[in-house]
């Protein structure tokens, strides 16, 4: 019996697959648990459709983030904090901050997307990543100035 799986099931395949099984795996397993349903042509039709639905967002949605990386590379964030000697910083400037001053400049991005492997703790420039969507990464310039 060929199915259509509406959930990931490890020895199977992943969700939207159309699977051969058996019919007693599937009547007594795969459809009452709610992990597939029995595949006709109506019920392929309306996987198909959705897959192209899925597929046309996701283009939509990396399209939108390869639009933003652009826009970041010619982004240059200047935040300024008290320093001590040798350019070291009271504190730090971390990824709230950096959210913080995207929002000042009208761009929205969540703080757990910018990729700082520790804060910044000295004055200087830096090029931190920020992860956009799936596969799209974008990068810009913060420069941190003392405070006078």
């Amino acid at each position: 019996m060929k199915v259509i799986l509406k959930q990931d099931v490890e020895s199977l395949g992943k969700t939207g697959d159309i699977v051969k099984v058996a019919d007693g795996h599937a009547r007594n397993f795969l459809i009452p648990r709610g992990l597939a349903m029995e595949a006709n042509v109506k019920s392929i039709r309306a996987v198909e459709h959705d897959k192209a639905l899925i597929l046309r967002k996701a283009a939509k949605e990396k399209e939108k983030a390869e639009a933003l990386r652009d826009r970041l590379a010619g982004v240059n964030l200047t935040i300024s904090r008290r320093s001590g000697e040798q350019d070291k910083l009271f504190g730090s400037v971390g990824a709230k901050d950096i959210e913080q001053a995207l929002k000042d400049q009208g761009i929205e991005i969540d703080r757990k997307d910018i990729v700082l492997e520790e804060p910044i703790k000295t004055v200087g420039e830096f090029a931190v990543k920020v992860k956009l969507s799936q596969g799209v990464t974008g990068e810009l310039k913060v420069t941190v100035a003392a405070e006078a």
